[in-house]
Formats: structure tokens, C-alpha cells, sequence
């Protein structure tokens, strides 16, 4: 029997996927819990539509995750941080700063937990930092440590 898969099943495969099943399977588990549908003509057809419909949303996320990389990577962001007189901050750079200069400096709103800081950041300079937008989709952005 092969049926369409609504929600993700662990072991058989993903939402909206066709997979071939037991008979028994389909009708006495996966239907009646609303996690499959029978692969007829007509749920075939929605499948398809859905399909197309998920492939234009990524199309359009990775547009704008790229619109995202470029404005950030055209130039280091600025990061002022306390310094003492040998040029070592006072604490560390931390990725609330760095998304708090996204925000400022490029007028974009990006969480800060998909930030991940490369090198620990003691001293004034240039570092690196990983952005993660999932997906696959992950970049490096550099960011500049000034005093203020």
C-alpha cells in the first residue's frame, strides 16, 4: 500500500513523502493517527501542489539569506569594547554584541543563538563568527574589536 506522509514518522521517512507500507500498517496505524494519507489521484495531486509550494517558500528564504550575507559581508562589523592599557578587553565579546551590532549597524534582526563566536575575543582586532540560518545554510561574518 502506498500512502503520503503527513507528519515525519521515525524509521519510514519525512512529511509529505510517498512511501509503500504494509497494508495493515496504513489502515490500522498510520490513518486513523492522521499521520498518512492513501495515495490516491486526487491526494496525489495536493501532494504535488504542496510540493511546489515548499520549493518556492526555500526559493524565496534563500533570496533573502543571501540579500542577509551580502549586506553582511561587505564590510567588518564594529564591536567597541572597555579596554585596560595593554589593549586586552575588559570581560569578552559575546554573541549578544555582535547581534546588537547587526541590528545597529545593518538593520537586520537576527537571533542570537544562531550566532557562534569562532576564536574566544580577549584583545582588540578582527575575528570571525559563524552565523547559522539552518538548513545548511551558515556563513562567517568579521567583526571588528574597537576601544571606546
Amino acid at each position: 500500500m502506498q500512502v503520503i506522509l503527513l507528519n515525519d514518522v521515525n524509521n519510514l521517512g519525512g512529511a509529505n513523502e510517498l512511501v509503500t507500507v504494509k497494508d495493515g500498517y496504513g489502515r490500522n496505524y498510520l490513518i486513523p493517527h492522521k499521520l498518512a494519507v492513501e495515495a490516491n489521484p486526487t491526494n496525489l495531486a495536493k501532494l504535488k501542489e504542496r510540493q511546489k509550494q515548499q520549493a518556492k517558500k526555500e526559493a524565496q528564504l534563500l533570496a533573502e539569506i543571501n540579500a542577509v550575507k551580502a549586506a553582511l559581508q561587505e564590510k567588518p562589523l564594529t564591536i567597541g569594547a572597555k579596554t585596560g592599557t595593554s589593549g586586552r578587553i575588559f570581560g569578552s565579546v559575546t554573541n549578544v554584541q555582535i547581534t546588537r551590532a547587526i541590528r545597529d549597524q545593518r538593520n537586520y534582526e537576527i537571533d542570537r543563538k544562531r550566532i557562534q563566536i569562532l576564536d574566544e575575543v580577549k584583545e582588540l582586532g578582527t575575528y570571525k563568527a559563524k552565523i547559522d540560518f539552518g538548513n545548511g545554510h551558515e556563513f562567517e561574518i568579521e567583526f571588528e574589536v574597537v576601544a571606546e
